[in-house]
């Protein structure tokens, strides 16, 4: 599958979120009100599907399902016409929520990706990262008091008369990176992560800290697990990966020697692998990284440029 994004999944843009009219109550029960408002339910973090496409419900088929949720969150307006609105079946029963919407299962976006289109891979991870966000701030993180949706439900406003504080949604930035050696012959490197399998390789990733840019966390990520000092570090692409509120940002970085010390604690095992090596182990069956993450793309486009 590929995607409006560089061939990114879950990217696109394509949806216009309408950032300067989402504040407005009004505007947005009249999108909801029209027939060609559509919405989207999610029950926990998963898509409701029918035959193996997710589940959406227009609005005027929608007064029960409406009926037993919170408010509904505003994704944006469709190229064409008509709004795309979320809503969070998680207080249901799995029966109850597969019954109001009319679905057959419950599954993770990540287990039907390959089978839905680039805009609706995106949309479904979309509203999977906002609606996980709202369960997870119902309450004022500084006074404790409730919390309600605010801006079409991209902010939440604290209920506290002396606070009153306005929540946005948070990113949680994380770096992944192919780290090369030069060669000849040239080699990239690839560990096994604690609790992977005998032969589950994948390229090294890791949380950005606080006071740390995105250049400097590749830096100490490679130190910290596979004790691999690089110099180059060159951006490569981006990635919305929210499960539940990743950024993945891809980068090539060069290490100044072949010398590899795993920490024994996130990893278990690092090695550098030739573009021989890596082709050897495709035709073998061997994944190169999931079909809808950056570490596959970066792991292709390393060996593109050996052609």
């Amino acid at each position: 599958m590929r995607s409006d994004d560089g061939g990114l999944a879950y990217g696109g843009g394509w949806l216009d979120r309408a950032g300067a009219r989402r504040d407005d109550p009004e505007w947005l029960r009249s999108l909801l009100a029209a027939p060609d408002a559509v919405v989207l339910p999610l029950w926990r973090d998963r898509c409701l599907v029918t035959r193996g496409q997710p589940v959406r419900v227009r609005a005027d088929d929608a007064a029960v399902l409406l009926a037993e949720t919170g408010e509904p969150l505003f994704l944006g307006l469709v190229a064409g016409g008509g709004a795309l609105f979320a809503v969070d079946l998680s207080g249901l029963s799995e029966a109850r929520a597969l019954a109001v919407t009319g679905a057959d299962a419950v599954v993770d976006v990540r287990a039907v990706v390959g089978a839905l289109s680039a805009a609706e891979a995106a949309v479904q991870a979309y509203a999977k990262g906002l609606l996980h966000w709202h369960r997870q701030q119902r309450f004022c993180g500084s006074c404790g008091a409730r919390t309600a949706p605010e801006v079409g439900g991209h902010a939440r406003r604290c209920a506290g008369t002396d606070c009153a504080r306005l929540l946005f949604p948070r990113i949680e930035p994380a770096v992944i990176a192919l780290v090369e050696v030069p060669g000849p012959p040239a080699r990239c490197l690839l560990a096994r992560h604690a609790g992977a399998g005998p032969d589950g390789w994948s390229t090294l990733a890791g949380f950005v800290e606080v006071g740390e840019s995105l250049e400097d966390a590749v830096r100490r990520e490679l130190a910290e697990e596979a004790g691999v000092t690089v110099t180059e570090v060159t951006y490569q692409a981006s990635q919305a990966w929210p499960f539940p509120a990743g950024l993945m940002v891809g980068f090539r970085a060069v290490a100044t020697s072949d010398r590899v010390r795993v920490d024994g604690v996130e990893l278990v095992e690092a090695r550098w692998f030739t573009r021989a090596e890596l082709r050897d182990r495709q035709t073998a069956g061997w994944p190169l990284g999931r079909p809808d993450a950056i570490d596959h793309r970066l792991l292709h486009d390393w060996l593109s440029a050996g052609e």
